[in-house]
């Protein structure tokens, strides 16, 4: 099953993040996010400042709908994602569950088609 169709589930302190093999395998199913000590993050850049507002807005409302919710840092046309499991202060699969679904948000939106 695609990440993208998966639902984050809850991590409980303790839980080990993934190891560095299992954050590779999983990069490459969303190879436009960029691996940090303890994060995977992307940069995004719309026309305008009012297109960057709706992609954050969507963005909140897939983490919200997730219950995992990424860093988000605005500069007008700008947005840079980070997620992380803060909770284990590292790496889970709800990081790359929550990716691939912000993925498939900008390909809609580039495309058109209502998320």
């Amino acid at each position: 099953m695609k990440l993208s169709e998966q639902n984050a589930k809850p991590v409980t302190a303790g839980t080990a993040p993934l190891s560095l093999k299992e954050v590779e395998a999983l990069l490459q199913q969303t190879p436009a996010w960029s691996p940090g000590e303890r994060e995977i993050g992307r940069d995004f850049r719309f026309k305008d400042f009012h297109e960057a507002m709706q992609f954050v807005n969507d963005v909140a409302a897939v983490a919200n709908a997730q219950d995992h919710h990424p860093d988000i840092f605005i500069s007008y046309n700008k947005v840079r994602v980070t997620v992380s499991t803060h909770k284990i202060g590292g790496l889970s699969q709800n990081d790359f569950i929550i990716a691939a679904k912000i993925d498939e948000l900008v390909d809609r939106q580039r495309h058109g088609k209502a998320a």
